[in-house]
């Protein structure tokens, strides 16, 4: 039986989450912008990008579930003496969480229980580092309490095979890094990649909020290209992937991407299509039959 039996396309809705707290992007932008406002989430009880709640209220009314990948990164201090002088590294380590501060252990088993996927957003460097990835996933597991099977990797970095075969080694059933941090579409690619022709699986990614956005001059301009792609999905049978972190959520610094998004999933369950997590598309795909 076909994973789409009774649907024309699938759509997969993931959520990585790198900075759930606005610390030191908040001077940025107040000087870019010259808006003070910014400052308020480094004094006050503000927490602009924490918006999972408003994420699982969002799908729960919409009647659909989505994947949240969770990053366990080393601290900058951990990082060394070399880093701390280097611009990059505060970008890539500054406004780190902990996997297990309070409110990130209450929002993952919020989510579990809710019925979305938590995964692992593998951190920077784990792309080629095996034990780091199998640490940070051992770590998560031990917040969530059962088994992650997927994931994505930090900045989409992806090093092909190697890091597949890092996920396969540990025990994870498929990745969802394949993909663009500047551009979007389906690029030939409309089904789940089987680098190793068994069960495991690499979910390519079709589109990331930003790059859309950003090439578009207008919210409804991202919006027709939406439309275009769910239409090439539906005529290609396809399984579409598409990224939204959670702090663009927030309408008041990043306006449109919620309506995008709201957007492109009513019309992809108007025009028939499956829409939910990785983890429950890969469950519906028939594997084939390995034999030792």
């Amino acid at each position: 039986m076909s994973a789409l039996e009774g649907y024309e396309f699938a759509l997969c809705l993931t959520h990585d989450v790198d900075r759930p707290y606005k610390t030191f992007q908040a001077p940025y932008y107040a000087l870019r912008e010259r808006d003070l406002s910014h400052l308020r989430s480094l004094v006050g009880a503000e927490r602009p990008y924490w918006q999972f709640e408003e994420i699982m209220a969002l799908e729960d009314d919409l009647g659909v579930r989505s994947s949240f990948y969770f990053l366990d990164e080393k601290s900058l201090l951990e990082k060394g003496p070399r880093h701390w002088l280097d611009p990059r590294s505060w970008v890539l380590y500054a406004g780190r969480y902990q996997i297990d501060e309070d409110p990130i252990t209450d929002v993952i088993e919020r989510l579990d229980r809710g019925g979305w996927e938590v995964g692992l957003h593998g951190s920077y460097d784990t792309v080629d580092d095996r034990d780091r990835l199998r640490e940070e996933k051992t770590r998560l597991e031990r917040t969530l309490g059962s088994p992650v099977v997927g994931g994505r990797q930090h900045y989409l970095r992806l090093e092909r095979p190697t890091t597949w075969e890092h996920y396969r080694a540990i025990g994870m059933n498929y990745d969802a890094s394949l993909g663009s941090n500047d551009g979007y579409g389906f690029d030939g690619r409309y089904d789940v990649i089987r680098p190793f022709d068994d069960s495991f699986v690499a979910f390519p990614l079709t589109i990331m909020e930003r790059p859309l956005m950003e090439a578009a001059s207008s919210v409804e301009a991202a919006w027709r290209e939406c439309d275009r792609l769910l239409e090439e999905a539906a005529d290609n049978d396809a399984v579409m992937t598409v990224l939204w972190h959670p702090r663009y959520f927030n309408e008041q610094e990043f306006p449109g991407y919620r309506e995008l998004y709201v957007r492109l999933v009513e019309a992809a369950l108007e025009r028939g299509g499956w829409v939910g997590p990785c983890r429950e598309w890969y469950d519906r795909l028939e594997h084939p039959v390995t034999t030792q």
